[in-house]
């Protein structure tokens, strides 16, 4: 039969290697990381310290190895609570680590009873599990694939039923033993479920983080990293699906395409640097003066796209026509030889059954004429 020290072996072993394979992801920067990793160390000098009982003074090994599992449980929250960019604390949880700490220290030293203390340090470890469960069930982000956080709250909402159950068995007396080390069928079966928590638990949080890197990924591939609006890529498969809905909905959809007049004049005599921060001044104004629902991208240079759905022609160039006049009247950024500037637009609506494409070269069509009338105006297509 298996043993209890063993087991916490086994645990250890366990803990390494997710602390390892976490560790690992470090370089990322991802929040809450650190947090996790020093909970993967805390359980393990825990675990060693709890299989010490008996040879070891109390203090080390059950005090101080019942805290160190609670803190190590308290770290993992503070970590979610990070990683989701929660600004809250589990204070609650903090304050229930001082109280079970109290509750050790009495039946330990005071009134020792090692039921009793196996009844509260259960009930505070399944309350722990039940509010990760909790947080990654509702703050679980709805444009992130779900099976990480869905992993993490079963896996935490099953040790919190695990803990539960010990905790109540022994609370109500009707299991009983006199140290964590006794080795009985029940222990050995308790201590095995136990001995999942850490590596799930582990695996969990790794699955969150490679979803963060992925994100990152994401962000790179579709977005453009100097104004922060849809690189060009992203911009047209939105276009595309944008489209298809229009085509199913029957909902009239507009493409505008904007070009800053006069752009490489802005580089030539005033420097590349200034010519970037007139791009993100205009992506910044153009993005807080759209509506929710319609997309902003940018599409190469000083060239950028929006796109109206439930929008036609008129609605579009009527709202592109305020943006142009509003830029006028605030004037640009406060740039050295950079007092103003305009762009041009050309627009037209998507007709049913015709590509993309076509809708963008009438939209690049009139945006050209919009250039060659003189610049800063808003043109339809023909």
């Amino acid at each position: 039969m298996l043993n209890p020290v063993s087991i916490l072996v086994v645990t250890v072993l366990s803990g390494l290697m997710a602390a390892a394979v976490l560790g690992s992801l470090l370089p990322a920067a991802i929040p809450g990381l650190g947090l996790w990793i020093g909970a993967n160390v805390l359980a393990m000098v825990s675990m060693l310290l709890y299989a010490t009982q008996g040879h070891a003074s109390p203090l080390l090994s059950i005090l101080t190895a019942n805290q160190l599992l609670a803190v190590s449980l308290l770290l993992v929250l503070e970590g979610c609570h990070r990683f989701m960019g929660r600004g809250t604390h589990p204070v609650d949880g903090y304050v229930g680590a001082v109280a079970v700490f109290a509750g050790i220290v009495y039946w330990t030293f005071v009134k020792p009873d090692f039921d009793a203390r196996v009844a509260v340090v259960s009930a505070f470890h399944g309350y722990l599990y039940a509010s990760l469960a909790w947080m990654m069930l509702r703050r679980r982000p709805s444009d992130r694939p779900a099976y990480g956080y869905y992993f993490v709250a079963v896996t935490a909402l099953l040790l919190c039923v695990g803990h539960l159950a010990r905790g109540m068995l022994y609370g109500t007396g009707q299991l009983t033993q006199t140290s964590l080390l006794q080795v009985t069928p029940v222990n050995i079966a308790f201590m095995g479920i136990g001995i999942l928590a850490l590596p799930c638990v582990s695996i969990g949080m790794v699955m969150l983080a490679h979803d963060r890197l992925a994100q990152r990924l994401e962000r790179l591939a579709n977005v453009d990293d100097l104004t922060g609006a849809w690189g060009r890529r992203a911009f047209l498969l939105k276009a595309q699906t944008m489209l298809d809905m229009s085509a199913r909905s029957g909902t009239p959809v507009a493409l505008a395409i904007i070009d800053i007049d006069r752009f490489k004049l802005i580089n030539d005599t005033c420097g590349h640097a200034t010519g970037d921060s007139v791009l993100t001044h205009f992506a910044s104004f153009v993005e807080g003066q759209l509506r929710a629902g319609d997309v902003f991208g940018r599409l190469g240079g000083e060239e950028f796209g929006v796109l109206c759905p439930r929008t036609t022609v008129s609605e579009a160039a009527a709202m592109l026509e305020r943006l142009r006049q509003q830029l006028a009247e605030r004037g640009g950024p406060a740039l050295p030889g950079v007092s103003k500037y305009t762009f041009s637009v050309g627009v037209d609506q998507h007709r049913l059954g015709e590509p993309l494409s076509a809708l963008m070269a009438r939209a690049d069509a009139a945006l050209y004429a919009a250039k060659a009338s003189g610049r800063d105006r808003v043109m339809r297509a023909l």
